[in-house]
């Protein structure tokens, strides 16, 4: 039995064995490398372009399941639809045409009452003294006006019923625009309610309202059950439920905004068809949806995310707070004017506190031109507290 021969270096003393060497391909192992990643980059790709879909699959990428693939490969595009590619020209074309120059540009201030105006007597010291810097429009859902001012007679506009939480809000509040925006020097355009009241003289409001770049729609992220809760999918694909949003009604907004919402077919229907109370098992109101999610979806940094309509939710109930004659002092006013940060209540568990500072063109302002809710009775104290 013949053996292996050793090498030996150094003397006998230090010596080392070496085995003798093996005779072995230089492109063996190249050859195995590349094969092998060739084998996984096409799995990979196969994966991706194919998905698996069953569960036993899944486990054969990660015991966490089919996800896992997808967190680091890039998701792929959705082809929009026709409705969207129409949407958003007319979108683009709105906001990037210069608004027209008015040499008497107004605030409409358009009222949504169901009758009379309580407080139509402290309006009238509002307006008084300030004629041809605004217009008046009013929307009347049961029965015609009595006037005590002569800024609101024959202001009312062709008017149709309205039901709260239905989606006839949205439609009274579109007829308003559409009205208002037949006047080409009306530059501004505010959503009352017969409660609201104003916080400010007109030269305050007109100064605010007309400086600033942006329109004031409310609009946040309430994940709660009467936030996103009210999410339909039957709004897929256009409108998704990391884009829905929620937001008081009473908005102001510039004239290209107001112009939008006139433009705007798609996401109307898709709120008109799927967005109404209990529709789905959910109770979705229109009112309090539409414009946020809209405006976030066509032009998120052209809108403040508040309102300048205080309104207290801190009670945590269905309807806001409402004041009464007793409520009323004048710290309460002050307190109302000095306001500059907002408090959105989102509507889950405990309900979380959003605080946001109310800052217009890139300084810190009172949040605040316009409150509600007030009862009639408290028109005397409103009129000897604001005396404008």
């Amino acid at each position: 039995m013949k053996v292996a021969k050793e090498w030996r270096l150094g003397s006998m003393g230090d010596t080392k064995i070496l085995p003798g060497s093996r005779h072995r391909s230089p492109l063996k192992r190249p050859i195995w490398i590349i094969l092998m990643v060739s084998f996984v980059s096409l799995f990979l790709v196969c994966a991706y372009i194919y998905p698996p879909n069953s569960d036993v699959a899944c486990y054969v990428f990660s015991s966490r399941g089919c996800k896992v693939l997808t967190d680091w490969l890039p998701p792929p595009k959705r082809e929009l639809t026709d409705e969207e590619i129409i949407s958003r020209v007319v979108v683009r074309d709105i906001l990037d045409t210069p608004p027209v120059e008015s040499k008497n540009p107004k605030i409409a201030f358009m009222f949504l009452t169901p009758g009379s105006l309580p407080f139509e007597k402290l309006w009238d010291m509002f307006f008084r003294g300030n004629e041809g810097r605004f217009s008046v429009y009013i929307h009347a859902s049961k029965e015609k006006p009595v006037h005590v001012s002569p800024y609101f007679l024959n202001r009312e506009i062709h008017s149709s019923p309205v039901t709260w939480g239905a989606f006839s809000m949205v439609d009274a509040e579109r007829r308003l625009l559409a009205y208002a925006l037949k006047d080409p020097d009306n530059q501004h355009f505010v959503l009352l309610s017969d409660s609201c009241i104003p916080l400010h003289n007109f030269d305050y409001v007109y100064n605010y309202l007309m400086h600033a770049n942006m329109s004031f729609i409310d609009c946040f992220v309430d994940p709660g059950p009467h936030g996103n809760g009210r999410y339909s999918t039957r709004m897929l694909p256009e409108v998704e439920e990391k884009d829905f949003r929620k937001g008081a009604q009473w908005f102001t907004m510039r004239r290209q905004h107001a112009l939008l919402v006139m433009a705007d077919c798609l996401y109307y229907s898709r709120f008109r068809d799927y967005c109404r109370p209990f529709a789905d098992g959910k109770n979705c109101i229109a009112d309090e949806h539409y414009l946020p999610t809209f405006f976030n979806l066509v032009d998120p940094g052209g809108i403040a995310n508040w309102s300048v309509t205080r309104v207290d939710w801190s009670e945590r109930k269905w309807h806001p707070k409402s004041y009464r004659a007793q409520d009323v002092t004048y710290d309460l006013l002050r307190n109302f004017t000095s306001i500059d940060m907002t408090t959105h209540i989102t509507s889950n568990a405990g309900g979380e506190e959003l605080l946001q500072p109310c800052i217009m063109n890139g300084t810190r302002r009172p949040c605040y031109l316009f409150a509600r809710k007030f009862y009639p009775e408290t028109l005397d104290k409103l009129v000897t507290l604001l005396n404008f």
